[in-house]
């Protein structure tokens, strides 16, 4: 059983520990640490979590296996080589760093220290991305000639200006780091390293006048492309879906909960083949993901998102928030 504490209890870091507390046998927050420490109090006391007065006091408690890290964005590369410098086990919240230049110094420091580095990416988790994902690497859809993904949420609406979630620094190019990171993530597991990026990133109703409207191209290595889309100002939706030469797959409901598959015609005047469905509900990503970075410090299996993945998760961001407003494709840093 893995020992952790919750580093930051906002709204996010308390979906992360309940998704495990008194579930698993793998993982338990056992301590705490986070900016409104009299707001957490209660909530903290009911679960047995210790809170302690600082990132750093959690880190000196040599009882704690791992940390998570629910915090701003900004504080990621900080706190990660903080952790490995104290020997931690760390999981960290996406985005993993603003930067590629920080998130490669935090995989060093990960490396270094020999702890295992986990990152919150949890639709990789769902048993519907699992589907898709196999059915694109046995090659069941054929060449793979574009895929697209949209995530949206109505935080925008409701977030007020001065919170560190409505900072540009924190939240460049409107959703991306909230909503539209994840979809890199997917096109990142499935299709490999994203080489050009365009973006447009526009503000049309969020009360923080933040970006609440962005939209993206891609362009693969391989030679695929994909588009995305992440809005904050309406209701939640999600959607990822790739075209192939042997039909296109896609995966829709916020929850990801419904499959479908609609083949290719085998031949020009072929009747069309009714779509295949799968429907899963209920799925907990979040208890999924946190489980396995426990297994993976334990020395069970490497957590799933390799740390090369992990940096280019990253270099395509900057690279997307360096594309907005410019009109043109932007060459993602591949190393």
């Amino acid at each position: 059983m893995i020992r952790a504490a919750i580093i930051g209890m906002g709204r996010w870091g308390r979906t992360l520990v309940g998704s495990v507390q008194g579930k698993s046998d793998t993982i338990t927050f056992t301590a705490g640490a986070t900016r409104t420490r009299a707001a957490a109090a209660d909530y903290a006391s009911g679960l047995g979590i210790d809170l302690r007065d600082s990132y750093e006091a959690v880190l000196a408690d040599r009882s704690i296996d791992a940390v998570v890290l629910a915090t701003p964005h900004l504080d990621h590369a900080r706190q990660v080589a903080m952790a490995a410098q104290a020997g931690k086990h760390v999981f960290v919240e996406k985005p993993f760093t603003m930067s590629r230049a920080s998130a490669v110094a935090a995989v060093a420091a990960a490396r270094d220290a020999g702890i295992t580095l986990g990152l919150g990416h949890n639709r990789r988790f769902h048993p519907n991305m699992a589907r898709l994902r196999d059915m694109v690497r046995r090659g069941e859809l054929g060449t793979v000639l574009h895929c697209d993904g949209l995530m949206s949420a109505p935080s925008g609406l409701f977030l007020p200006k001065g919170v560190w979630r409505t900072d540009p620094e924190q939240s460049p190019a409107g959703g991306m780091t909230g909503l539209g990171v994840h979809i890199v993530d997917s096109m990142i597991d499935l299709f490999g390293e994203i080489e050009a990026v365009a973006c447009q990133s526009v503000h049309r109703a969020a009360p923080s006048r933040l970006s609440d409207t962005t939209s993206v191209l891609l362009r693969f290595a391989q030679g695929g492309t994909g588009s995305l889309l992440a809005m904050t100002a309406t209701a939640p939706a999600y959607r990822f879906a790739v075209h192939g030469s042997k039909g296109w797959a896609e995966i829709t409901s916020p929850s990801l909960a419904h499959f479908a598959f609609h083949p290719a015609p085998d031949a020009p005047n072929a009747a069309a083949r009714p779509p295949v469905t799968q429907e899963v509900e209920n799925a907990d990503t979040v208890r999924a993901e946190l489980e396995s970075f426990a297994q993976a410090a334990e020395g069970g299996m490497p957590f799933p998102i390799p740390h090369d993945q992990m940096i280019h998760g990253v270099a395509v961001l900057e690279a997307i928030v360096e594309a907005a407003g410019l009109d043109r494709f932007v060459t993602v840093n591949r190393g």
